[in-house]
């Protein structure tokens, strides 16, 4: 029999490194420890650079209180922090880091660089770190910190992450994967840290990930991080109760929005944490409110009495523990519920009207009753329980041509054509995909209304008025759309009553959003471009196309004068330069680096064709004077307009 082998203790480093693996599963959970010491230094930035997922480069910067350069020594050894002295510390821990294992457990899989500043220092120190010690940035050199520019606060740096355990990075199955879950963490801390901006983008690339600013409130960080379509659905949330030391507040997706997979930013004491007991009890609150299979959006932050919580149980502090844990899910689920169903009330419905076998729509009744004049004024409606006579069941039938059919379950006007028997073939048929492209853009019409007072705006929209045809308003308000008759000379069918109207649609569409913009000046919703559009490339694909169509029309363009580089940046300049402009009273929106970030949303469910952006933007520039009110560039309209279609209100 073999002899029991003898128990040894483990190699320092070896302890070192098992305890780092448990600590640092992924890039994620090292960007998370990251960032919640940045937030514990008081940073009001923190920007974020991923390379590969985090793998190859994770870099944090913020401009939080720094690190002192005689503690940077023992900055990433095991148990060393800032934040606790005596274990029962732990009972009153406000500070997301506390065991001091973070950057110690970095430093043993992933070459690790501090960057650092104080407010009284008076320049920033940088040290390199390997298994927890200095480590000289280059052999042969010194391994104490070394001088060197930098602004107040921290850059960590962390690159070649699991270098030393092949196995590990071996498990990541794709960098765009990690980077996707650096996000969500990114956006989570984003939405909760109020008074914190947040950037984090890949390496080498300029558009961001996730971005949001310290001065927006919450609302607008959840838009930011998860889109208009939830931050316009969100409700207020709070709830509290002394006798259990807690309080919970948050934003709920009314009963509006769901989609197919549960959304919860769950913090506890201002932590990203995870509880499967307080995510069933959401899941189950909403499924009374929303349809099957469908799951919410939830922001919910609890805080609890310190003494009353345990973060100490697990490696990645991805949990706690907490008294009465179910007495005080019951009472939030119970709050939950009780603010959607004050809620409720506003759920959108598709509604569509049943009518009987032979009853007419309520418009058409209306209509009859107005052609039957004042002979039937006098009459009683029919009480469909008393029985009548014969002669009045036996009522007179309307002529077929004198139905207004205003509902798509009458008989179609297409039944009166008799169907062509010449031949004895088909035509095939052909069916048209309804698949549309995703969209690169997304809508808010969300702002608040801002009175209009300027007195141009008034008089503009007292000329519609006394424009106004009181007949093309009626035929216009209660139209239906027939179809299209000929697309190169824009004409399209329309029915009013028993009439048949033959309509040139652009000269109407032209009309139509000539008013909206004048009674919506300073009010429009915004559609969001995803990414946002260089100007400069706008104006020279404009300046391209006006090249190519000037010498096939050069009798019309006499006299405009040429598109070339040099106007480009002329009207790039002028339009810079009135963005603030652009931005207050047409929602054209142009950042500093010379991009159009949004465009006016002039009626909601339509969206302009952004192939004409070019053409737009260039022609807001020599051929238009921002000498006279801006309105007038961006909503031309010819002085020999005699009348108005519509009717302002």
């Amino acid at each position: 029999m073999q002899a029991p082998a003898r128990i040894k203790a483990l190699d320092q480093n070896v302890v070192n490194k098992i305890a780092a693996g448990e600590i640092i599963v992924a890039p994620v959970n090292a960007l998370k420890e990251l960032i919640e010491n940045a937030v514990d230094a008081g940073s009001t930035s923190i920007e974020i650079v991923v390379k590969d997922g985090g793998l190859k480069l994770l870099q944090i910067t913020d401009n939080g209180s720094g690190i002192n350069r005689d503690d940077m020594p023992i900055l990433c050894e095991r148990f060393t922090t800032s934040k606790l002295k005596v274990f029962e510390d732990l009972e009153s821990i406000s500070t997301y880091g506390f065991r001091g294992e973070a950057l110690a457990s970095i430093s043993m899989i992933a070459h690790l660089t501090v960057t650092t500043k104080t407010k009284d220092s008076n320049c920033a120190w940088r040290a390199v770190y390997a298994d927890g010690k200095l480590v000289p940035p280059k052999p042969g050199q010194s391994a104490d910190p070394k001088p060197c520019a930098g602004r107040q606060g921290t850059q960590i740096t962390v690159e070649d992450l699991f270098y030393n355990t092949p196995s590990r990075r071996r498990a990541f199955r794709s960098s765009s994967e990690e980077y996707t879950k650096i996000l969500d963490v990114v956006g989570r801390y984003a939405v909760h840290c109020e008074g914190v901006a947040f950037s984090c983008k890949k390496h080498g690339e300029s558009g961001v990930g996730v971005a949001t600013t310290s001065s927006t409130n919450l609302v607008e960080r959840i838009r930011r991080v998860h889109g208009s379509s939830v931050a316009n659905e969100v409700i207020d949330f709070e709830v509290s109760n002394t006798g259990l030391g807690f309080k919970a507040k948050g934003m709920l997706s009314n009963a509006n929005y769901h989609v197919k997979k549960t959304t919860l930013l769950l913090f506890i004491n201002g932590r990203a944490v995870e509880s499967s007991s307080i995510k069933k009890s959401i899941d189950a609150i909403y499924s009374t409110f929303l349809p099957k299979h469908g799951h919410p959006f939830v922001y919910l932050s609890i805080d609890i009495e310190p003494d009353r919580v345990d973060v100490n149980v697990h490696p990645t502090k991805r949990e706690v523990n907490f008294l009465h844990e179910d007495e005080v899910i019951e009472i939030i689920a119970a709050g939950i519920q009780e603010r959607l169903a004050a809620v409720d009330t506003s759920r959108s419905f598709a509604l569509m009207q049943t009518l009987l076998p032979g009853a007419l729509p309520q418009q058409q009744q209306q209509q009859a009753t107005r052609r039957s004049g004042p002979a039937n004024a006098g009459r009683q409606p029919t009480d469909p329980g008393v029985t009548s006579t014969p002669s009045a069941r036996q009522a007179k039938k309307p002529y077929e041509n004198n139905t207004v059919r205003v509902d798509h379950r009458d008989q179609k006007i297409t039944a009166f054509v008799k169907p062509s028997t010449v031949g004895s073939t088909t035509r095939p048929t052909i069916e048209l995909a309804d698949e549309q492209p995703q969209p690169l853009y997304d809508c808010d019409d969300s702002r608040e209304w801002v009175q209009v007072r300027y007195a141009t705006i008034k008089e503009l929209r007292q000329r519609v008025r006394d424009a106004a045809h009181k007949g093309l308003a009626e035929l216009f308000t209660n139209h239906i759309y027939v179809g299209l008759v000929d697309e190169h000379r824009r004409l399209a069918a329309v029915q009013h009553g028993v009439k048949l109207y033959l309509v040139d649609y652009a000269a109407i569409a032209y009309e139509m959003f000539y008013q909206i913009g004048l009674s919506d000046f300073r009010n429009f919703g915004v559609i969001r471009l995803t990414p946002p559009l260089k100007i400069q490339e706008l104006l020279q694909i404009a300046a391209e196309q006006e090249r190519q169509f000037e010498k096939a029309e050069r009798e019309e363009r006499r006299g405009n004068g040429v598109a070339n580089a040099l106007c480009c940046q002329i009207i790039e300049k002028l339009l810079l330069d009135k963005r603030v402009m652009l931005r207050d009273y047409f929602s054209v929106d142009i950042n500093d680096e010379g991009e159009l970030v949004s465009i006016p949303m002039l009626l909601k469910g339509y969206t302009p064709c952004l192939g004409k952006l070019p053409s737009f933007l260039l022609r807001l520039g020599p051929n238009r004077s921002f000498v006279i009110p801006l309105f007038v560039s961006i909503l031309p309209r010819s002085d020999d307009d005699s009348e108005s279609v519509g009717v302002m209100e």
